[in-house]
């Protein structure tokens, strides 16, 4: 079961420590994602205080609707760590965030790269398609390691049709690369870009992929009218 903290009764207040968690099972449906579940969505963006760390307050509500849907449909092996790529970011900036909702904290924020054809500094378009060198937007559960040319990497299956479903034919899977992180940036002036690929800090590579490997929930978000308005994941 996951650990999440007590709801407050009325408006949504500021909390910055608390005490005594609730726990709360997986809704049953989707039906169950209630207006009070979603309250918890912004306890736990303001209790850890993730605004601070840059994330979009939308980009982790999308992310926890989603992931309770997973949840509710029973896809999630691994239910305590939802992760974000917020691709409304710059890509100078620390935008992956893998978050441990069973210890309530945020577990690593690092830097990761979009698509060489997704955009520069900033990401811009998207694509489910083989060969286009873009990111693709949504949900996706992890699968396995394997060791690859870029050393320790993690397979993730997109799981919306026609947003990301060929994440694992286009081989999009998350792994380290020289061209993501501080001593990269420091000497460029953004990130460098992947084939397609979340790529981190060849340095934390292992730490993300550990913590996130075997089915947890991976979200990338960037603030598209397409893919928001036709997500079966985020409708309702």
């Amino acid at each position: 079961m996951l650990t999440v903290p007590a709801l407050i009764s009325g408006k949504t207040r500021k909390i910055r420590k608390y005490s005594k968690p609730a726990v709360v099972a997986a809704p049953a449906t989707y039906a169950a994602i209630s207006s009070s579940t979603m309250a918890m969505a912004d306890q736990i963006y303001d209790s850890l205080e993730l605004a601070t760390s840059g994330l979009s307050e939308q980009a982790f509500e999308f992310a926890w609707k989603g992931y309770q849907k997973l949840r509710a449909k029973g896809m999630l092996a691994k239910d305590g760590i939802l992760s974000i790529c917020d691709f409304s970011q710059s890509s100078r900036n620390k935008r992956l965030y893998v978050i441990d909702l069973v210890g309530m904290k945020l577990l690593i924020n690092t830097y990761v790269a979009h698509g060489r054809n997704t955009g520069g500094e900033y990401a811009k378009s998207f694509s489910n398609n083989p060969n286009s060198h873009k990111s693709s937007l949504g949900f996706y559960v992890t699968r396995s390691t394997y060791s690859g040319s870029h050393g320790l990497s993690l397979k993730i299956d997109g799981v919306e049709r026609g947003f990301n479903d060929k994440a694992l034919k286009r081989n999009i899977v998350v792994h380290g690369s020289e061209y993501v992180g501080t001593s990269f940036i420091d000497r460029n002036p953004f990130s460098g870009r992947s084939y397609g690929c979340p790529a981190v800090p060849d340095d934390e590579s292992a730490e993300v992929i550990n913590s996130i490997k075997d089915g947890s929930c991976l979200f990338i978000y960037y603030p598209n009218k397409t893919y928001i308005s036709k997500s079966q994941l985020l409708k309702g």
